[in-house]
């Protein structure tokens, strides 16, 4: 009867401890990193000026003609535009249930904005930079229910353009024709949720973010298209799939 019984025994430990595994044992571990793919939707919230309005003025005779450049405004519009980015994960558990987390990324996602004019012609921006993400999160975690976690993530992020240091494309361009451009480097405040779900060799972390920059993100070129827009905000929000 003793030894059955200590052949069940022996089974059932070598059960637990593959549930325990199981994700390759990834909760035993202090670090841990992975990649990730994401679906990122962006737009800017657009505060404008009190005298948005009004049609832009040459001043400067070596732009051309001097007067009105563009009739009045009417209207200036952001659109959510579709992107995605690469990255990976890098997180170290500082106690069972939070983690320090980063998952620096390279992000392809275009920012579109719609100017109105009073003749009734619509002018439109695209603004198509490519941007470096580097976050810093706390990630603050459930307990484990079999192959199931949730999560919240909390951070802050620093951004930079890889394409800020270069020429302009429409260096030399009349003042109709320049472009709307981002800054260079920028800041945000973020917050997300996910879930980790565990496989048998790796763990899967489906996850939507929410971003806001701290400040107007909009370069100051002084043409007809950012001079109207008192402060121009960055959010994105996020669908990522982790891997780890």
């Amino acid at each position: 009867m003793k030894k059955p019984l200590l052949i069940l025994l022996c089974f059932l430990s070598a059960n637990a401890a593959n549930a325990q595994n199981w994700g390759g044992g990834i909760d035993q571990q202090d670090f841990n990193w992975g990649f990730s793919f994401q679906y990122v939707l962006s737009e800017y919230k657009i505060i404008n000026k009190p005298n948005w309005r009004q049609p832009f003025i040459n001043t400067d005779p070596q732009e051309g003609p001097l007067g009105p450049v563009t009739p009045p405004l009417t209207g200036i519009q952001t659109k959510p535009s579709v992107g995605f980015g690469i990255g990976f994960v890098v997180n170290y558990k500082l106690h069972p249930n939070v983690d320090l987390r980063s998952t620096p990324s390279l992000v392809f996602a275009d920012k579109l904005v719609d100017y109105t004019f009073s003749d009734g012609t619509v002018k439109d921006q695209k603004v198509s930079p490519v941007i470096v993400d580097l976050p810093l999160g706390i990630k603050l975690k459930s307990e484990r229910r079999k192959d199931f976690r949730a999560y919240l993530l909390l951070g802050l992020k620093y951004s930079m353009d890889l394409g800020a240091g270069k020429k302009p494309k429409d260096d030399g361009f009349a003042w109709k024709e320049r472009m709307l451009k981002n800054i260079g480097k920028y800041s945000s405040y973020e917050a997300a949720i996910g879930f980790d779900l565990y496989f048998e060799y790796f763990k899967m972390s489906p996850e939507i973010k929410v971003s806001h920059s701290f400040r107007d993100v909009i370069k100051r070129e002084g043409h007809p298209y950012d001079t109207p827009i008192d402060r121009a905000i960055l959010r994105n929000f996020t669908f990522s799939l982790f891997f780890e």
